[in-house]
């Protein structure tokens, strides 16, 4: 299952590129965008599909795997680096930081209005499902 997914998160990723966005840009109504982080393992550029939403200058994603046990790589991949995201035509590098308190709860109730699934996946797992905050980075990448 997680080769099928990681097949199909590759694929969307080359379409969304390749049409800036044309194709791959939404699913459902809600926006999607590419997230590519350098894997702090590896060292591997990996680059992630993932709905978003705006908060201000910020984009905001949420590290909820479909209410799976465990966080996404790429949430772990982002403590300490930057990464780089892709709206459209648009890329720029980011910095991450995980959202807490008033700001989370406002940015989950958000997003959960975006895509209403996030809070059946909370439902589904017993870890606090994070709410990341994707702020413009003054400085080259890591990926």
């Amino acid at each position: 299952m997680r080769i099928l997914l990681s097949l199909l998160g590759g694929l969307h990723s080359a379409l969304y590129r390749a049409t800036k966005g044309r194709i791959g840009g939404s699913m459902r109504k809600a926006p999607v965008l590419l997230l590519t982080t350098k894997g702090r393992k590896t060292g591997k550029v990996r680059t992630t599909p993932l709905l978003y939403g705006r908060d201000g200058e910020n984009v905001v994603v949420v590290a909820s795997v479909g209410g799976a046990p465990h966080h996404p790589a790429w949430f772990h991949n982002l403590k300490g680096h930057k990464a780089q995201v892709q709206i459209g035509k648009d890329q720029w590098k980011v910095k991450a930081r995980e959202a807490e308190g008033q700001e989370r709860e406002r940015l989950w109730a958000q997003m959960v209005g975006i895509w209403p699934k996030y809070a059946e996946y909370q439902q589904k797992t017993t870890r606090r499902i994070p709410v990341v905050v994707l702020e413009r980075a003054s400085s080259p990448p890591a990926p």
